[in-house]
């Protein structure tokens, strides 16, 4: 390649993450990049006494929790960790517990945006997978599907904040975030 008299080759830097061009904000992407589950386990403790009586609605009891971290450069991990127990007249019926996450990339976010977008939009975005396979597993486990209830992400992290909040002004040690 020759240049011609009148030219130069000019290199263009590029402006670090966040960084403002021409008054600009650099801009902020995020986009989910895989989705699996991370640990899984569903027991069938009282099968045996299940059959030998009479079907009943069973009593649940759902816990929930999610959670981030980072996993390398711009990229992180959001997870949901779902517990469900059925009991009933039996003794429990059946116990299922499931880590699902995403991995996302994660460029130019704003520090103080990154724990509400790992534990409010991540988990928003992978909740009706992580449904689906609980409802499977529930049916395949020969009980009706459990159909979990759309959840609210942004109220739960919105109150660990206040029960964050409250627990440093009272000198008290703070629950386990976002946990529901």
């Amino acid at each position: 390649m020759t240049d011609t008299p009148n030219t130069k080759p000019t290199a263009q830097a590029t402006p670090p993450a966040g960084a403002k061009t021409d008054g600009q904000p650099a801009n902020v992407t995020a986009r989910a990049v895989a989705q699996y589950i991370r640990d899984l386990s569903f027991e069938n403790p009282s099968v045996e006494k299940q059959i030998a009586s009479q079907p009943e609605a069973p009593q649940m009891k759902i816990e929930l929790n999610v959670s981030g971290k980072p996993m390398g450069k711009d990229l992180y991990e959001s997870s949901i960790e779902l517990k469900a127990t059925a009991s009933g007249k039996v003794g429990t019926i059946y116990i299922l517990e499931l880590t699902y996450a995403g991995l996302f990339k994660l460029e130019n976010i704003p520090p103080q945006a990154l724990e509400p977008i790992l534990l409010v939009n991540c988990p928003m975005l992978i909740f009706p997978f992580a449904r689906r396979v609980v409802a499977d597993l529930t049916r395949e486990g020969g009980y009706p599907p459990l159909l979990l209830d759309p959840v609210d992400f942004a109220q739960l992290y919105f109150a660990k904040q206040k029960q964050v909040a409250a627990a440093k002004a009272g000198g008290g040690t703070p629950p386990v975030a976002g946990r529901a």
